[in-house]
């Protein structure tokens, strides 16, 4: 199993970068909902509670050019509290993997919001899991890329962690 963690700070209040980061939906939108961002494309079949948890999303993203190039997961928040905290599990394929990520925020000292996220992933098929810490890291890195456009659209953002 692989585990990757990074923390951000956001120059915002955290009720804007938790909106950031899961926002609501428009008024009147069918489903599915579509957010597009670089490297790939979120559906999203079902909103889930005002906090999100419930909620269910299909992914396509990028994987090392090795094991296809680009992966599908499906995923659900299972955990949700507003402004503070939130956790997905999810499963992807090509290589049929399960994933648990969450985000923690924070008040920081200084001004701002601390945002972590942490994420496990292993490989269920034999056959790819001598590859599971390299893919790993190919998709956190896309991951903290994505971290950063999305809280970017809160204010000013660096990493700590």
């Amino acid at each position: 199993m692989q585990r990757h963690s990074v923390k951000f700070h956001v120059g915002a209040p955290r009720p804007l970068v938790w909106r950031n980061l899961h926002p609501l939906p428009p008024d009147g939108v069918e489903h599915p909902r579509i957010i597009d961002y670089e490297g790939g494309r979120i559906e999203v079949l079902f909103e889930g509670d005002e906090a999100g948890e419930g909620l269910v999303r299909t992914g396509t993203f990028q994987v090392p050019p090795l094991v296809g190039g680009r992966a599908r997961s499906w995923e659900c928040v299972v955990e949700a509290r507003a402004e503070e905290y939130s956790r997905y599990m999810a499963v992807g394929k090509p290589v049929w993997s399960h994933a648990e990520g969450w985000q923690e925020l924070e008040d920081a000292p200084e001004g701002g919001t601390f945002v972590t996220f942490t994420e496990t992933y292993a490989v269920y098929n034999r056959l790819f899991r001598p590859l599971e810490g390299y893919i790993h890291r190919y998709i956190s890195g896309h991951n903290n890329r994505f971290f950063e456009q999305f809280l970017g659209r809160s204010g000013p953002v660096r990493r700590v962690g």
